[in-house]
């Protein structure tokens, strides 16, 4: 595919703007308008639209494809969703509108929905709250980790220590570190799961809090959950649950009934809103009742007239985290997802979450090593550790070929306490047709690897653009054609 600028045809126009029949005056200094014209390329309408709809058939998301990318949950988004989301008396709506007086009726219902997903993000996680101003998921971790300092703090605890176990979401240190705190990693045991061992004598005085997936990153769900968060707590420390893995969970347990403080959600991926491409996303973030008083301002009310409005005066909130009110729109999908789905739909979403994942792991377990072969949850992490002893095919190979096969790559090399880890979601939203030619797919790379393992280590084939020197480009990032 070319280039625009090497369509570009000198003279051709798209649209012609008749001269101006008014009077210009231009009042910028000399040194800031141009010398030479811009060096636009010249195409009509239709190269343009050409170009451009040409571009995004190339483009590769869940509407084109199956998209197992593990831990992200890359769930189909309902159009319904979409469509109720582009509601003009949402989609325009200005965050600076009146709550109340004067055009305060046009916010009413955008107050309205933010205060009932509020109130079922409560009921699905057993929170007393949400703030729902986190724009992703690091940024509630970040939020969830300041309150847990403003809550130390205000007792006037010395802490020093969030505590992460090693196969945690990577941006869980992150998060701490930038909170203030030293992290220290807690290892696995020989199961998979967060040593409770290890836990126990690290545990100290100075321990603020701790910061869980679970189901944890190889799809495993830690059967000493409730265990953990209480000799957290015997401490005074927090237990922090990171719900980038609720999709496995939701509606079967909650978060707040393991012991969990505090929780953020993802609604890009557990509630089928929109993720990906750096943005957009949701991460609203819940705590038990002694924390409420932290929750970012501002905070949704519902006064005894019935009206909503915003709530400022919050003396031990940690302030602002978000311009506005949170990505609104996002928001508002997950709350026609949640209206939709219900109670029982909840339900079903981790049940054929579970199901699809174990069936794929069952079918691809003779054909790659599985380091923890029992149940997984919602996803399932298999390992090409048996390819790279026998032929030198590494999971980046096998990623490769899998785009040639005309599926997007699972996640690679994550969780790192997995050698050339494959780790694979396949979400509910997928039939089992989709996941017999994703596992077709990856048994004859398995086969291939032995057969004809050069070619699997060229691949992809089918792209306009092949295998790239990908540390080349990381060490020696070239922008200066972008």
């Amino acid at each position: 595919m070319k280039l625009v600028f090497e369509k570009s045809s000198a003279g051709r126009r798209g649209l012609r703007i008749p001269k101006s029949d008014v009077p210009t005056s231009i009042h910028l200094k000399k040194e800031y308008l141009r010398a030479q014209p811009a060096a636009l390329p010249e195409l009509s309408e239709l190269d343009v639209v050409r170009h451009f709809t040409e571009l995004s058939r190339r483009n590769y998301g869940v509407d084109t494809n199956f998209y197992p990318l593990g831990s992200c949950t890359m769930k189909y988004n309902p159009k319904v969703c979409e469509r109720i989301a582009s509601y003009p008396g949402f989609a325009h709506l200005h965050p600076l509108l009146p709550q109340l007086r004067g055009g305060g009726m046009l916010t009413q219902g955008a107050l309205e929905v933010l205060y009932e997903t509020d109130l079922m993000l409560r009921e699905i996680c057993g929170m007393a709250a949400f703030t729902m101003q986190p724009m992703a998921g690091a940024h509630g971790e970040l939020t969830g980790i300041m309150m847990m300092a403003a809550y130390h703090r205000d007792r006037g605890n010395h802490k020093t220590t969030v505590l992460v176990p090693d196969s945690a979401h990577g941006t869980n240190p992150a998060s701490a570190a930038i909170a203030g705190y030293t992290v220290k990693t807690v290892p696995s045991d020989e199961h998979g799961c967060m040593s409770l061992s290890a836990l126990k004598a690290m545990l100290n005085e100075e321990t603020a809090g701790i910061m869980l997936t679970c189901p944890n990153t190889l799809g495993l769900f830690n059967p000493h959950v409730k265990e953990i968060c209480e000799l957290v707590h015997s401490v005074d420390g927090l237990a922090y649950y990171d719900g980038a893995n609720l999709n496995a969970i939701v509606g079967k347990v909650r978060p707040g009934d393991l012991g969990f403080d505090i929780v953020h959600v993802n609604l890009h991926k557990t509630f089928a809103t929109p993720h990906g491409g750096g943005g957009p996303g949701a991460g609203p973030v819940g705590v038990v009742e002694k924390l409420v008083d932290y929750l970012p301002v501002s905070v949704v009310v519902k006064r005894e007239d019935g009206t909503y409005a915003l709530e400022y005066n919050r003396p031990k909130s940690i302030g602002y985290i978000a311009p506005f009110y949170g990505n609104f729109g996002v928001i508002l999908r997950a709350y026609v997802y949640l209206l939709m789905l219900g109670r029982e739909g909840l339900e079903r979403v981790a049940e054929n979450a579970v199901l699809n994942a174990n069936y794929i792991k069952e079918k691809l377990k003779p054909y790659y090593d599985l380091p923890h072969p029992g149940i997984c949850k919602h996803e399932c992490v298999l390992s090409a550790a048996r390819q790279v002893k026998e032929s030198g095919v590494h999971a980046l190979d096998i990623a490769k070929a899998l785009i040639d096969a005309g599926f997007h790559p699972p996640t690679m090399y994550f969780p790192t306490i997995v050698k050339e880890s494959l780790m694979i979601e396949p979400t509910e939203c997928e039939s089992k047709e989709t996941l017999d030619a994703f596992i077709e797919a990856m048994i004859a790379i398995a086969q291939k690897a032995r057969t004809e393992p050069e070619t699997l280590k060229a691949a992809p084939m089918t792209t306009p653009v092949g295998r790239l020197d990908e540390t080349k480009a990381a060490r020696e990032l070239n922008i200066a054609c972008l």
